[in-house]
């Protein structure tokens, strides 16, 4: 008999309802889940496992259970052919579980940051240059005549006859 529930490394495991629930709780990309879909209906599975760092996917028939990852699929066997849209997949072998062969999401072949927009060629903006504060007008005063040589008198009330 087939185990279902198996340890992680929380020491838990816990069956999903559909595969959509598994992506949406592993926070998988949702450009890949398109493609995950398409590999899961072609293969056949019969139930979706929350393993920790992956969902491992059942098969209905004989074969290892799909290991789907972040940004990867692996379980597949050498002579397996998977063909989601009209490209068949390219598997490459597993280095971690062999003999088995992964594919990777197409998430991981779109470039991560959006290209850039081609520089302005105008000319560089240049801001106005800021107006001088008009000086305040100096109220003049008047601090009076001397009454000996008429000369005005300083602040301080003297003159230049003093």
């Amino acid at each position: 008999m087939k185990e279902v529930q198996g340890p992680t490394p929380a020491g838990t495991s816990r069956p999903y309802r559909s595969l959509q629930e598994a992506l949406r709780a592993h926070r998988i990309d949702p450009s890949n889940h398109a493609f995950i879909t398409a590999i899961v209906e072609e293969i056949g599975i019969s139930s979706f496992i929350d393993r920790g760092r992956y969902i491992e996917a059942i098969r209905r028939g004989e074969g290892a259970p799909l290991h789907i990852g972040r940004t990867y699929t692996n379980g597949f066997t050498e002579d397996e052919r998977l063909v989601v849209g009209s490209a068949p997949l390219r598997l490459q072998p597993s280095e971690g579980r062999a003999p088995y062969f992964y594919v990777s999401h197409p998430s991981e072949f779109i470039p991560l940051t959006p290209p850039r927009a081609a520089k302005r060629t105008t000319t560089p903006r240049v801001s106005a240059p800021r107006a001088e504060k008009a000086p305040k007008p100096v109220e003049e005063r008047d601090y009076g005549v001397c009454d000996v040589c008429f000369m005005v008198k300083t602040p301080s009330g003297g003159c230049g006859c003093d």
